[in-house]
């Protein structure tokens, strides 16, 4: 179940973050993809929180990611890791290329 949700979720196209509201590294992720104009549906933010199969779904992060800790991002269908990940993408310069890459961005 949790494998169809996440499959289903990520698609070549977009950025997808799953993540809990009360995480201070999902919220330095959010930050990070802030400072970019995506076209519309180009970047979602899925609360895993509170779900009935919210450990399922980190089971699955753990065994396809190598991690169980949120966020998890995927720009396109490639994980990427969590906040720290992104912000040091973002300051290498690497995250915009990703992002035009996949025709994220406006």
């Amino acid at each position: 179940m949790a494998q169809q949700f996440v499959k289903a979720q990520i698609k070549g196209d977009k950025v997808v973050v799953f993540l809990k509201p009360s995480c201070p590294y999902c919220t330095m992720a959010q930050d990070v993809f802030s400072k970019y104009q995506f076209k519309p549906g180009h970047l979602e933010c899925i609360n895993i929180s509170g779900r009935s199969d919210m450990n399922s779904l980190q089971d699955y992060f753990l065994e396809t990611t190598g991690a169980r800790s949120v966020p998890r991002v995927f720009i396109g269908e490639k994980c990427v890791g969590g906040g720290s990940d992104v912000e040091e993408l973002d300051k290498s310069g690497k995250l915009k290329g990703m992002l035009e890459s996949i025709g994220a961005l406006q």
